[in-house]
């Protein structure tokens, strides 16, 4: 039985709780909702008032600081010296639309698109993730002439009104719109066996013959490539290859959102679509990308892009302006000068075996999985029947915040801990946190 109330109610506050907090608390949240409503999301039970914020650490108004292992936006570490003067510099140069000549964003496009595979060789940038997803559906569809996507059943890709329709965890019991089709996660936990990419590719054949069946047609395959929202899945290396094969094979287009799992995060390559050995048709980016500051983009391959332009003139004001390109330089340069894809994967490595020895004697971890720094710590009741735990997972978040760790919560029932902290985590912060996940299981889960 699926449970799954959406990506934002995960660890979310609740309104409801805010009498029973002090004076100062109590009147900044206050605050917060006589402006935003009921549209605020605040985390944890006890919502933390943030001040600032530096490398792997963030402090708030109080002085205390917090160990960052949620947010995937300063992938370089908050505040990161190089890329905030990097903003500074150009920010009081010139920052204005793209329709202008501008050498800091063209010399910003030839940099990142170096980074693809040679058939993706252009690139449109945006704002954020979700309009870099918008637009990839946009090309998609006048690409195939077709308009039906298939997505995995928790996937989130942003929140614009089309990309809103391909993302489960965004709409909660809310009956999929005509042309959406989703499959299930290829979570190798509960599989009986087999070959999970075969099996993968087997749900996403039987997507696009419903697609077909329908009158709606299939466009394209659209999933983040370590399906972070559905709970973290990046092995066996190389599962999604059958798939993207049988997405070519029947003239629809493989579109890698790289949002989260981009940027050097899963320690493999800059991307999480190279773990598996396959070249997508669009490739779609944000959060990361300027590691705070709001950008993304779309690559893809010069013949679609042609296709879209043909019929469409797309102007995004904002999209890859200046300052923009100016951070995202600087994002590029760090993550190669200071070898943070090594680190990930070194990191990353120290950090799941240390995980999974303390699973020798908390039954409540079901299991650990990921690649570099994006690792899923799924918890459960038994082991053998696999139980989700969501109530311990929600229990285990909230005590690590008053430890001063920070976590957030994936999958379809929030069971799974979501761990993703900036690519300059060090082994003393990876075996802080495993010795904090020790004694909280301990006092919430006690032999």
């Amino acid at each position: 039985m699926r449970e799954d109330k959406g990506i934002l109610a995960l660890n979310a506050f609740d309104p409801s709780r805010v009498s029973t907090m002090d004076a100062g608390l109590r009147d900044a949240v206050q605050r917060r909702l006589r402006s935003f409503g009921s549209a605020s999301v605040l985390f944890y039970q006890e919502p933390i008032r943030m001040e600032r914020a530096d490398g792997v650490w963030m402090f708030d108004t109080e002085g205390r600081r917090y160990l960052d292992l949620y947010n995937n936006v300063p992938s370089v570490g908050h505040s990161h010296p190089r890329v905030v003067e990097a903003i500074r510099r150009q920010v009081g140069l010139l920052n204005t639309h793209t329709r202008y000549l501008s050498d800091v964003v063209d010399t910003y496009a030839e940099r990142l698109l170096a980074t693809f595979p040679p058939d993706i060789d252009q690139l449109v940038l945006t704002c954020t993730g979700s309009e870099a997803n918008d637009l990839a559906l946009r090309v998609a569809k006048l690409a195939t002439g077709r308009t039906g996507f298939i997505v995995t059943e928790t996937a989130y890709h942003g929140n614009t009104a089309a990309v809103t329709d391909v993302s489960p965890s965004s709409r909660p019991g809310q009956p999929l719109p005509p042309h959406v089709r989703t499959v299930p996660a290829p979570d190798a936990l509960r599989a009986a066996g087999g070959d999970l990419g075969k099996s993968f590719a087997t749900n996403v054949g039987r997507a696009i013959a419903e697609l077909e069946q329908s009158g709606v047609g299939f466009a394209g395959l659209l999933v983040d490539t370590i399906f972070s929202s559905d709970g973290v899945y990046a092995d066996p290396p190389g599962f999604l290859a059958p798939a993207v094969q049988l997405v070519h094979e029947k003239r629809g287009l493989f579109i890698a959102d790289e949002v989260q799992p981009g940027f050097g995060r899963t320690g493999a390559a800059l991307w999480g679509f190279a773990r598996h050995g396959v070249v997508p048709d669009i490739v779609t980016m944000g959060k990361p990308m300027g590691n705070g500051f709001p950008m993304g983009g779309v690559a893809t391959r010069t013949t679609l892009l042609d296709r879209f332009a043909a019929e469409t003139k797309y102007f995004n004001t904002f999209g890859g302006n200046p300052v923009a390109a100016a951070a995202g330089l600087a994002v590029l340069d760090v993550i190669a000068d200071e070898g943070l894809i090594n680190n990930a994967q070194e990191i990353g490595g120290h950090l799941m075996n240390g995980l999974r020895e303390i699973g020798n004697r908390h039954i409540q971890i079901g299991d650990v999985r990921g690649s570099g720094l994006f690792i899923g710590l799924e918890l459960v009741r038994d082991r053998d029947t696999k139980a989700p735990a969501p109530d311990i997972a929600n229990e285990v978040i909230n005590r690590l915040r008053y430890r001063g760790i920070l976590i957030g919560a994936a999958g379809p029932f929030g069971n799974t801990l979501k761990i993703r902290p900036p690519l300059c985590f060090t082994k003393d912060n990876a075996d802080m946190f495993v010795a904090a996940c020790d004694e909280v299981l301990r006092e919430v889960c006690p032999a």
